[in-house]
């Protein structure tokens, strides 16, 4: 004896014939993205980090112009944070803001980050100035980038540099892997990871 949902199932089900054929369509290959969509994705992911890098003063945390900064993100290793702080990771790019105004800097900070992360940079340099004349308030350049550096999420860490290379009027930047150096080291890592 069927309950009332079977009954009723199977009266719905009542016409209804099977498809004729054994084959089947399957795309086992994913479909690359158009340019369009490339680009599309692209201005979203670049409109998510501008809106995270806000230009009103009062959401900007102030520091005074000869203030050591350090950041550093959950999970970032204390021996790799202390390399990064002494500057021993080698840097390969670097960027001057210091004589920008706040809008400049923060495109020019954005577009920067970007393009050493699609490089495979995983150590930068970005040099805001101490900001000793600037106004409303000294150091704004510094306090905004600061604060900009933090809220992105491919920031892993900062921190003042070395005084021999511009000290606590730049940062050298640690940035996270780009999706291609994510996806290589993910091959590299599945070699060998077979029957043994």
């Amino acid at each position: 004896m069927l309950d009332d949902g079977a009954a009723l199932f199977f009266e719905e089900m009542a016409g209804v014939m099977p498809l004729k054929g054994d084959a089947r369509a399957v795309n086992l290959r994913p479909t690359a993205l158009t340019t369009e969509q490339l680009q599309r994705r692209d201005a979203l992911e670049r409109e998510a980090y501008l809106a995270c890098m806000p230009l009103d003063l009062s959401l900007i945390p102030v520091l005074t112009p000869d203030d050591v900064v350090s950041f550093k993100r959950e999970g970032v290793q204390g021996a790799v944070f202390k390399r990064l702080r002494l500057g021993q990771y080698s840097i390969k790019m670097e960027l001057d803001v210091h004589a920008y105004r706040l809008n400049q800097a923060r495109d020019a900070v954005l577009n920067y980050l970007l393009a050493a992360q699609a490089h495979g940079e995983r150590c930068v340099m970005l040099i805001h100035g101490k900001g000793h004349n600037s106004k409303p308030v000294a150091g704004l350049l510094k306090s905004a980038v600061c604060h900009w550096l933090s809220q992105l999420d491919m920031v892993l860490a900062y921190h003042s540099a070395k005084t021999e290379q511009g000290g606590t009027g730049a940062l050298y930047v640690m940035l996270t892997k780009s999706e291609q150096l994510k996806l290589a080291n993910k091959e590299a890592n599945r070699k060998g990871m077979g029957w043994r």
